[in-house]
C-alpha cells in the first residue's frame, strides 16, 4: 500500500478547519475533496511526488478552508451530486443540450430570430408598397435605409448599457420596444410617411441593442471552449429569422394584407419577453434552476467572472479612447462593417434581384432569398463546433479565428463573383447559398473575439463595431439602389462587394489577435 506523508514544516494541522470527528473513510474523502479544490483555487499544475511515491503537498493544511464552504461554489456540493471526477470531465452532447446554459443560449437564438424576421419584413412588403405609391427603386432604398438610421444611435449606448446592467434587462427593453415598432407600422404606414420612417428608426434603435446583449450573456454563461458553439447557436436563430420573415411574409401577406406580417411578429414579441423574464437569470450563480456541477464547469473554465449582486461595478462611461487605440479593436471594427455591408445589401436586394434579373414571382423570390440564410444557420453551428474542436485540440485562440474569419469573408468574396455569372435563378440560389453559408464561419472569428480581447468590455466593443458596421449598411443598402438605378445592373455592385470582403480579410488577419488586450496601458 502507497503511503502518503506531508513536509514536516506542514505537519501541525488547523484543528478549526478539519472535521476530525468523522469516519476514516469520511475524513479521507473530505481530504481529497479540499485538496481537489485547493489545487483549482491556487492554480496548481500538480502534486509533487517523493522518489518513493509519497504524495507531498508544497502547501500549508491550516491554509486550508474546510469548515465553511460557500454553499453555492463548494466542491463538496457538487461532489455529492455527481462526484468529484465530474468537475473536470467536458460534458456530453445530451449533457450540453439539456443545460441551462443551452436554454439562455435557446431563448437567444429565438430572439435573434425575431429581430432578424422583424427587419426583413419591409424586404418583401416593400415591392408592392413601392408599386402602390409609386416610389422609385431609389427612394425604396431610402425607406429600407431607414431601419439603419436607428440602428447607428444605439449600439454604443446600448453596449454600455449592456455592460453596466446585464444582458437580460437591457435585452427585454429591446425586444419589447422592436415588437412596439413592429406592431405599428402598419398604422404608422396609413399614417403618414414620417411616421413610417420614425418607426422603422425605433425598430432600429430597439434593435442595437440585441448582439451586444446577446454577447455579453454567452461570456457569462459559457466557458471559452464552448463559446463559439454558443455564438453558432445564437446566429442560426439569427439566421432563421431571416428565412422565416421572407418565407413566412407572403403567405401572412396574402391572407392578412400587406401589414399581416407586422402584427403578427410584433406580438410574437411580447410573449418572448415574459418567457425570457420568467425563465432566465442575468448570470449563472444567480440560477435557482441550475445545477452546482453546471455552475462550477461554467466558472471553471470562464474569463470573465460573475458580477456582485449589483452589476453597477464601475463607471457607465468606457474608455473610448484606449479602445480605439489598439489595432485589434480596429480589425474588429472593418470586420464588422464588411460583415454588415454583405449582410444588408443580400438582405434588402435579393428578394428584388431575383424578381429583376430573372423575373421569378415575388414569392418565389422570397424563397429563393431564403435557402441560404437557412444554410448560414447550419453552416454557423458547424463551424463553432469546429472552432472549438480546434481550440480543445491545442490549436491557439489566434489562429483559430483568424482561420475562421479568412473563410468566413474569402468564401462570400469567390462565390459573389460565381453569382454574378449565373444564368439561371436556381444556380444564382446555388451561389447565394454558398456565399451566405461560408459567412457564417465569420461568426466565430470577429464575433467571438469581441469577447476574448477585452471580455469586460464586450457590449461597447461590440456597440463600437456595430455602429462602423451600420455605416457601411446603410451606403450599401442606398448605394446600391442608387447605383442600380445610374448604371441598369446589379453585377457591377455585387462585383465590388465581394472586392471588399477580399480586402477585410486581409486587414483582419494583419491585425487582430485571440489573446486579451491590456486597454489599461
Amino acid at each position: 500500500m502507497t503511503s502518503h506523508t506531508l513536509p514536516a514544516a506542514n505537519s501541525r494541522l488547523c484543528s478549526s478547519s478539519i472535521p476530525w470527528r468523522q469516519s476514516p473513510r469520511n475524513l479521507r474523502s473530505h481530504l481529497f475533496s479540499s485538496t481537489i479544490s485547493l489545487i483549482r483555487r491556487r492554480g496548481a499544475a500538480s502534486l509533487n511526488a517523493s522518489a518513493d511515491g509519497a504524495v507531498q503537498f508544497p502547501f500549508k493544511i491550516c491554509e486550508w478552508k474546510l469548515a465553511k464552504p460557500k454553499a453555492s461554489t463548494s466542491l463538496s456540493r457538487s461532489l455529492a451530486e455527481g462526484g468529484g471526477s465530474d468537475v473536470f470531465r467536458e460534458p456530453g452532447f445530451v449533457e450540453f443540450i439539456t443545460s441551462e446554459r443551452v436554454k439562455v443560449v435557446f431563448m437567444l437564438a429565438l430572439a435573434l430570430a425575431l429581430c432578424n424576421a422583424d427587419r426583413v419584413v419591409m424586404s418583401v412588403a416593400i415591392v408592392p408598397i413601392s408599386i402602390a405609391r409609386g416610389w422609385r427603386q431609389s427612394f425604396a432604398g431610402v425607406v429600407q435605409s431607414s431601419f439603419l438610421w436607428g440602428y447607428l444611435i444605439s449600439p454604443i449606448a446600448g453596449g454600455a448599457l449592456v455592460d453596466y446592467y446585464g444582458g437580460k434587462v437591457v435585452m427585454a427593453w429591446g425586444v419589447a420596444l422592436w415588437s412596439t415598432a413592429t406592431f405599428l407600422t402598419p398604422w404608422a404606414a396609413e399614417s403618414s410617411l414620417l411616421l413610417l420612417l420614425a418607426m422603422r428608426m425605433l425598430l432600429g434603435i430597439a434593435e442595437g441593442v440585441a448582439l451586444p446583449c446577446m454577447n455579453n450573456m454567452i461570456a457569462r454563461w459559457f466557458p471559452q471552449t464552448e463559446r463559439s458553439r454558443a455564438v453558432g447557436l445564437a446566429m442560426a436563430g439569427f439566421q432563421l429569422g431571416s428565412a422565416i420573415g421572407l418565407t413566412l411574409s407572403p403567405i401572412l401577406m396574402s391572407q392578412g394584407g400587406i401589414y399581416g406580417p407586422f402584427v403578427i411578429f410584433g406580438l410574437s414579441g411580447y410573449l418572448w419577453v415574459v418567457v425570457w423574464l420568467a425563465a432566465t437569470s442575468s448570470t449563472p450563480d444567480r440560477s435557482t434552476q441550475i445545477s452546482s456541477y453546471e455552475l462550477r464547469y461554467i466558472q471553471s473554465g470562464s474569463s470573465r467572472p460573475s458580477l456582485p449582486k449589483k452589476q453597477k461595478t464601475g463607471n457607465v462611461v468606457p474608455p473610448f479612447r484606449r479602445l480605439l487605440s489598439k489595432l485589434p479593436t480596429w480589425s474588429l471594427i472593418v470586420a464588422n462593417a464588411m460583415h454588415s455591408w454583405g449582410f444588408f445589401v443580400i438582405l434588402s436586394w435579393m428578394p428584388v434581384y431575383f424578381k429583376t434579373i430573372f423575373c421569378v414571382d415575388l414569392r418565389h423570390a422570397a424563397w429563393f432569398s431564403a435557402v441560404p440564410w437557412s444554410m448560414m444557420a447550419l453552416a454557423g453551428y458547424f463551424a463553432g463546433v469546429l472552432s472549438d474542436v480546434m481550440i480543445q485540440r491545442g490549436m491557439s485562440v489566434t489562429v483559430t479565428r483568424k482561420i475562421m474569419q479568412t473563410i468566413g469573408f474569402m468564401g462570400p468574396s469567390l462565390a459573389i463573383i460565381g453569382l454574378t455569372t449565373a444564368k439561371s435563378p436556381f444556380i444564382a440560389s446555388a451561389w447565394l447559398t454558398i456565399a451566405v453559408g461560408l459567412k457564417a464561419f465569420s461568426h466565430c472569428g470577429f464575433l467571438v473575439n469581441l469577447q476574448e480581447i477585452a471580455p469586460q468590455y464586450s457590449g461597447v466593443l461590440h456597440g463600437m463595431s456595430n455602429t462602423a458596421g451600420t455605416l457601411a449598411a446603410i451606403v450599401g443598402t442606398i448605394g446600391a439602389g442608387f447605383f442600380v438605378e445610374l448604371v441598369g445592373s446589379f453585377r457591377g455592385f455585387l462585383l465590388l462587394t465581394a472586392f471588399l470582403y477580399f480586402s477585410a480579410a486581409l486587414f483582419y488577419n494583419f491585425f487582430s489577435t485571440g489573446e486579451r488586450v491590456d486597454f489599461d496601458a
